[in-house]
């Protein structure tokens, strides 16, 4: 459940007021609630019922480090696509033998450093990166552990941009391709095959999709276990869907059930690597309406800082920080960026005047981690609220920070 909830017309976050906060901190800001955070994770953490489970968070849906902590000390695995998200999980504390490192495009030094750090698995994603793991591997003198991302060939997921499970997706290898990899490496000196994974897009809501995948793996966990192989765990990946507009959604112990029922007979571990189900609502996005201009509300908060809504056209409810009974207008809610797609969203309902300050609701997934300093603008602050106390966690960016890494040429 959610934790910003209206007390006396006022918008809180847990126990605190939103307007105290954007009166320390600014706007734009991202605001978070621990208590959600810990209790979407905890409705995964403890929904399994007949298999072992490991549930590794996706980085890259939220990747604070404050945040991470939080989430390693609940007991979380984390699933990674870049060697950053590697350094930031290493520098919130977390267990190597729970890091699960995904990506189709992993460089040398990217690998390297997974192998040095005896991270759980690789998620191998083609026959090249096979090589070239089992290559830095062998120059290391180590036996990495492995798993192979297959493609289940499912079309699943919400906007095409997040659907990753196809026959057509740049993710994951063809399910004809498979067992040759799985030979390879199980007469590798330098490679262990000890998973198989998938993920099949965000944003789902048909849990028959996360049955028919559960299927495959099943099947393929069988021909590969007939190589001689034994399996230490099956990753399902993430993609739960989350809702965005106050409708029903499937919960984990939904799928997580369904994942169990497929899998019974199975003994290794499931791993999933759910990201938005567990930071997407757990977070809003305060910004001030700075001007209005005929039907629009001109806010502080751009594209930059939430881009979802030009991106994906991703649709995300919008309060006002003080509820009022006068009738709403209708208003195309746009900010400060310099593109006519700098829309946060269009034909909105909602009662604001200049000087307000509103909240754009589940931005915690996909929301600070792809703001930009398009049009040279600063970063916002994220903020972490618990109970009646809140603290910063990221600091504002400042305009020395912009220029910071930049070389001047010599006059």
């Amino acid at each position: 459940m959610s934790h910003f909830l209206y007390k006396n017309k006022n918008l809180f976050c847990e126990n605190v007021d939103v307007r105290d906060i954007a009166e320390k901190y600014g706007t734009p800001s991202y605001v978070y609630s621990k208590k959600t955070l810990e209790e979407n994770f905890e409705s995964y953490f403890n929904a399994f019922e007949k298999n072992q489970g490991l549930i590794c968070f996706s980085v890259k849906s939220l990747s604070n480090i404050s945040v991470l902590k939080l989430l390693n000390e609940k007991g979380s695995g984390f699933d990674i696509v870049s060697g950053g998200e590697l350094e930031r999980a290493i520098h919130a504390g977390a267990n190597p033998k729970k890091i699960i490192f995904t990506g189709i495009a992993k460089s040398n030094e990217e690998i390297t450093a997974g192998i040095k750090r005896n991270i759980l698995a690789f998620n191998i994603e083609s026959e090249a990166e096979m090589h070239r793991i089992e290559k830095l591997a062998a120059a290391e003198n180590k036996v990495v552990d492995v798993a192979i991302r297959f493609n289940p060939e499912i079309d699943s997921g919400g906007h095409e941009y997040i659907k990753t499970g196809r026959k057509k997706d740049k993710f994951g290898i063809l399910l004809d391709e498979i067992l040759s990899l799985a030979e390879h490496i199980s007469n590798s000196s330098f490679l262990k095959l000890i998973g198989l994974s998938c993920h099949i897009g965000s944003q789902i809501i048909n849990l028959n999709d996360f049955k028919t995948t559960a299927q495959y793996i099943k099947k393929l966990a069988q021909e590969v276990n007939k190589m001689g192989v034994d399996l230490e765990f099956l990753d399902l990946g993430g993609g739960l869907g989350i809702s965005y507009s106050n409708t029903d959604s499937p919960t984990p112990k939904d799928l997580i059930a369904i994942i169990e029922e497929e899998l019974s007979d199975r003994s290794e571990k499931i791993i999933l690597e759910p990201g938005r189900s567990i930071s997407g609502n757990a977070a809003i996005m305060l910004t001030s309406v700075e001007y209005i201009k005929g039907k629009y509300l001109i806010v502080d908060a751009g594209m930059n800082d939430l881009i979802r809504p030009a991106l994906y056209k991703a649709k995300h409810n919008i309060l006002n920080a003080k509820k009022s009974d006068s009738v709403s207008e209708e208003w195309t809610i746009v900010g400060p960026i310099c593109e006519s797609s700098d829309v946060l969203a269009k034909d909105f309902k909602i009662n604001a005047s200049e000087g307000d300050l509103l909240a754009v609701e589940t931005v915690g997934a996909y929301g600070h981690v792809m703001s930009s300093n398009y049009n040279t603008r600063r970063k916002p602050p994220e903020i972490l609220v618990e109970g009646s106390n809140f603290k910063i966690i990221r600091q504002r960016e400042t305009y020395k920070d912009l220029l910071r890494n930049e070389i001047e040429l010599n006059a």
